[in-house]
């Protein structure tokens, strides 16, 4: 991961960290329902986002190398994985 996406990926993670911990709180306190899940529904979106952030960067570097490489192996590799990532998104 290049240096850029790695800071905002772990700014990023430690907003949604102190965001799970508020909601943990919430509901220790016994917060309305549909508020918690509001709150989850952000963490959610916000995770949505940093996946998205690694997996452009991934699309960037190492699908793009794989692809221009000459192991027609590692190729096929690099677009399994790729497949597999959605398979298991759309699965879940």
């Amino acid at each position: 991961m290049d240096a850029t996406t790695k800071k905002a990926v772990s700014q990023r993670l430690a907003s949604v960290s102190g965001h799970v911990k508020g909601i943990q709180r919430m509901v220790d306190e016994d917060t309305y329902c549909i508020d918690v899940i509001r709150q989850i529904q952000a963490v959610q979106a916000a995770l949505n986002k940093v996946n998205s952030m690694i997996l452009d960067n991934h699309l960037n570097t190492c699908v793009t190398t794989a692809i221009q490489g000459q192991d027609p192996e590692e190729r096929k590799r690099v677009f399994n994985e790729i497949t597999s990532v959605f398979e298991y998104k759309t699965r879940g």
